[in-house]
């Protein structure tokens, strides 16, 4: 009988997921495999949070093999060796993965394609909608601007785009367990327990799509709620995208079926999410430059200093510390917050975008290549479609209208709890009795402002304005 090994990666899901279907349909026996990759985990701090959100996704979806008939084999190793060497073992014809487009992973897939010797090895379209070249200009182009893409992205969409790969009434080709290994714990792995009740969202193909359902009684609101950090506004499925536990084909075939503003804008953000892709596809050199060339020349500061308060939640500015502090206490920031954090350490502190790329990489649970440069160049003005340079958001006034009441800020900056509304977005603008009132010493007990926003605006337009002579 003709068999298969499909790899799982960022797919862990057993349901609409298009490499199982096509091993399914294709052979007789179909094994499943998940790898730790030890080259990705080693590096990681000993209590990172995503090694226990994947874990808890991986038990989900070994479960579900079971209940279908199959079994999930788990390696904690290096994928490079591990895929050959368990594809010979089993005597497979075929490998099978869905799609990667980070620079790192197509490199690595090139590798195991190339010691698979007894095998062919295929991979397939799943984690986005359009990948690749499928939506390019009429001159056959990338895209560097969004909203032409968006345009050509919907002019392109077709129903068969958006169906699902089942694999259900396929799961009697699914190989019984080869062997009786038992799931690895985060001891196993050289990882320490977190408390995932700290996350905003569960675990798993079941917390996946139970957040989803949630959603839905929200979407119609997205559009007017999703900036706004004290608002439960988000759908908080970034996590999930990132690592499979729900098809981005379900996400998008709702929205796009939906007449509401909120769906429409939703499902605008999922094709920001093809778009970036697309463009670390088409350009890997976004991983560790700037998207725009000329951008290469500017000249960043240097200062730990003002980096290390970024990254404490102390800089003075309460939204900005308010965001920084939610992201170390839950491992999530607010997408709006990102874009306030991401613009006050470019053009506040004035310090390289790929300082704070790198923070956002160890910190964000939904960590994604694409989506996390994407969003860093749109800020640091050195991206695709990026923010212009001139325009600098102010820490201040994008406070006083996201968080108007202190809400948010409240929650993470506890020593500004009592602070009236009318000096919680600038405490510093208290006197000292007024200061004392509240309980909060401004230098002491809560950091004076590490920069004037006014003067680091002059800076930044110099900084920009210097690369352009």
């Amino acid at each position: 009988m003709s068999a298969a090994l499909v790899w799982f990666r960022r797919d862990l899901r057993v349901h609409d997921h298009a490499a199982l279907h096509h091993a399914l349909r294709k052979h007789q026996r179909v094994y499943c495999v998940f790898v730790f990759d030890t080259r990705i985990l080693d590096p990681l701090p000993r209590r990172d949070r995503r090694v226990e959100f994947i874990l808890r996704a991986v038990e989900e979806v070994a479960a579900a093999l079971r209940e279908m008939g199959g079994a999930l084999i788990v390696r904690h190793g290096d994928p490079v060796v591990e895929i050959p060497r368990l594809a010979a073992e089993l005597g497979v014809d075929t490998v099978y993965a869905n799609r990667d487009y980070e620079p790192a992973a197509i490199a690595r897939d090139a590798e195991v394609k190339r010691r698979v010797t007894s095998a062919d090895f295929e991979d397939f379209k799943d984690q986005v909608i359009f990948d690749r070249a499928e939506v390019m200009t009429q001159s056959g182009t990338p895209f560097s601007v969004f909203t032409p893409y968006k345009n050509a992205w919907l002019k392109r969409l077709a129903p068969g785009d958006l169906q699902p790969w089942p694999v259900e009434e396929l799961a009697g080709h699914l190989a019984p367990p080869h062997d009786a290994e038992a799931l690895p714990t985060l001891q196993d792995l050289g990882f320490e327990a977190t408390d995932l009740s700290e996350l905003p969202l569960p675990a798993g193909m079941s917390g996946a799509q139970a957040l989803f359902r949630d959603f839905t009684e929200r979407i119609d609101d997205y559009a007017a709620a999703r900036d706004f950090p004290a608002i439960k506004g988000c759908s908080y499925l970034s996590a999930h995208l990132r690592y499979g536990t729900i098809s981005i084909r379900q996400l998008a075939a709702y929205a796009h079926a939906q007449s509401s503003r909120g769906a429409q804008t939703w499902l605008g953000e999922l094709i920001w999410r093809d778009f970036y892709h697309a463009i670390l596809w088409h350009h890997p050199r976004v991983a560790t430059q700037c998207f725009k060339p000329a951008c290469d020349a500017l000249r960043w500061d240097v200062a730990p200093d003002l980096f290390a308060a970024w990254c404490a939640g102390r800089t003075g500015y309460p939204l900005v510390d308010a965001a920084m502090r939610q992201l170390a206490f839950s491992g999530w920031m607010h997408n709006r917050l990102r874009m306030v954090t991401a613009s006050f350490l470019t053009k506040d502190l004035g310090l390289d975008w790929r300082q704070g790329e790198a923070w956002f990489a160890e910190m964000l649970l939904d960590f994604d290549l694409a989506a996390n440069n994407g969003g860093w160049q749109w800020a640091a003005s050195t991206g695709c479609d990026a923010q212009p340079w001139f325009r600098i958001f102010n820490p201040v006034t994008q406070s006083e209208k996201f968080d108007a009441e202190g809400r948010f800020i409240r929650r993470y900056v506890p020593e500004l709890s009592r602070v009236p509304q009318k000096f919680i977005h600038a405490p510093w603008k208290m006197t000292t009795t007024e200061q004392a009132a509240c309980g909060v010493r401004i230098g002491h007990d809560y950091p004076a402002p590490v920069v004037d926003h006014a003067a680091a605006r002059a800076r930044t337009l110099a900084r920009f304005e210097a690369i352009r002579e």
